[in-house]
């Protein structure tokens, strides 16, 4: 069990990458109080626990109605990885989460509206954080460790990257400059890398489901 929380923690840190909204958070905020950084890292960060929690009680139940296998779920999840990785070991754009020059204008108008706290649940949460990488993934392990001791494990790990993307974008403007473009770079590859694995992992377990005799 212990392993398994290793595992999904890890997929999680990943996935959600919280270096990656740093940039995002940083220009959002950008003269603001420090109690609105704050609020806007205490939004994002409640967003993202919370759309975890919602896909790891619904997400299989979500699968049942519209009625996609296990295992083509998996599948679909593990190539969506896959082309994730891929962008990030090349340091191309994530086809999964947007640009900051693409959201601009629209974030721009928004906050006028509805401040801050808008801005916090999208982009920054989702799916800057928590988008369609990170989605398939929860409903994929939820539906895997499917007993109450499984979904406590994940929500557990939920709510520790959490806690983690909460104190990296309070430690936004230090983690900047400490790394510098350069070093959010670097990272980003290194998980490239791991997700790349991660995601050839699940594709295998779903060809697996939808072909029992491949053992």
């Amino acid at each position: 069990m212990e392993i398994d929380i290793v595992k999904i923690t890890l997929a999680f840190v990943v996935l959600i990458n919280p270096l990656g909204a740093l940039m995002l958070f940083l220009h959002f905020t950008n003269g603001h109080s420090d109690n609105a950084k704050k609020k806007v890292a205490r939004t994002a960060c409640l967003t993202v626990f919370i759309t975890i929690s919602f896909f790891v009680l619904l997400g299989e139940l979500l699968l049942q109605v519209l009625g996609i296998s296990l295992g083509s779920f998996r599948m679909a999840g593990g190539l969506l990885l896959l082309l994730i990785a891929l962008n990030m070991m090349s340091a191309g754009n994530n086809p999964a989460k947007p640009q900051e020059k693409d959201v601009d204008d629209e974030i721009s108008e928004r906050s006028q509206v509805g401040g801050l706290a808008s801005v916090a649940v999208v982009p920054i949460a989702i799916p800057m954080m928590i988008g369609p990488g990170g989605i398939s993934t929860v409903i994929i392990y939820a539906a895997e460790y499917n007993s109450l001791a499984g979904i406590l494990m994940i929500l557990a790990s939920g709510l520790a990257i959490s806690l983690f993307c909460y104190a990296c974008l309070m430690g936004a403007g230090r983690i900047s400059k400490v790394l510098g473009n350069t070093g959010l770079n670097v990272i980003n590859r290194v998980m490239g890398i791991i997700l790349a694995a991660l995601s050839i992992e699940i594709m295998v377990n779903g060809l697996r489901t939808l072909f029992p005799q491949l053992g």
